[in-house]
């Protein structure tokens, strides 16, 4: 069994001592110049946490961030991808299109249950990625609504990387078949540009986990 490990977050959404590697990502995963930092014992994290990141945070190996900073940062990075254990709290949404560009839906599901939480559609025009980026949107809202800091999975990374970035790069046409759509991703990045949000948006790991709870068997 692996030792537990304290994790100090002195940059972050809550900052504090926290004794799992779960909590520590909730409060910084995605969270701009995050510090953190992990320990062997509850007295050593406490100490550094009260300590203050300028003294401990980046100490070991001289190099910014130091060598334990890097792996944290290959940690999170890991993390946000979805290479741990399913989160079972949380949301999968996934889109059907028939063609692409084509009609367009998506639908948010409970992860653990399957259970339909939210559906949409048939938008009349739109693309694959640009109905994946309102699906997560449309979660991120709804669990706000909530006051819910579930996470988000999605299976498309274009569209996490435009959650990200809080814009959308598609070659979608503007006109009169594809003005629904655009009017919809044109408020999901208003949405996006002014709330935040603490849940995790993470990648569904397809070829791990099998299809993503949402799926609309339309391979």
């Amino acid at each position: 069994m692996a030792k537990q490990k304290f994790y100090v977050v002195w940059v972050g959404r809550k900052p504090g001592v926290y004794s799992n590697w779960s909590e520590c990502q909730a409060q910084t995963s995605g969270f701009d110049d995050a510090k953190f930092k992990s320990y062997e014992t509850r007295a050593a994290a406490d100490e550094a946490y009260q300590g203050g990141w300028k003294k401990h945070w980046g100490q070991g190996s001289g190099s910014a961030g130091s060598s334990s900073g890097q792996s944290f940062k290959r940690k999170s990075a890991a993390a946000e991808a979805g290479s741990e254990e399913i989160d079972y709290n949380s949301i999968s949404v996934d889109v059907g299109t028939n063609g692409n560009p084509g009609p367009v839906e998506y639908k948010g599901v409970d992860t653990q249950t399957g259970e339909v939480i939210f559906a949409v559609g048939p938008i009349s025009k739109g693309t694959n990625n640009l109905g994946e980026f309102l699906a997560i949107v449309h979660g991120l809202a709804y669990l706000k609504k909530l006051g819910s800091n579930k996470t988000v999975y999605s299976d498309s990374m274009n569209a996490l990387k435009w959650v990200r970035q809080k814009e959308v790069s598609s070659t979608l046409v503007r006109d009169a078949s594809t003005a629904e759509i655009w009017g919809m991703v044109d408020r999901a990045i208003k949405w996006l540009q002014t709330n935040t949000y603490s849940n995790k948006v993470l990648k569904w790991q397809t070829k791990q986990w099998g299809e993503i709870k949402a799926d609309y068997g339309r391979k």
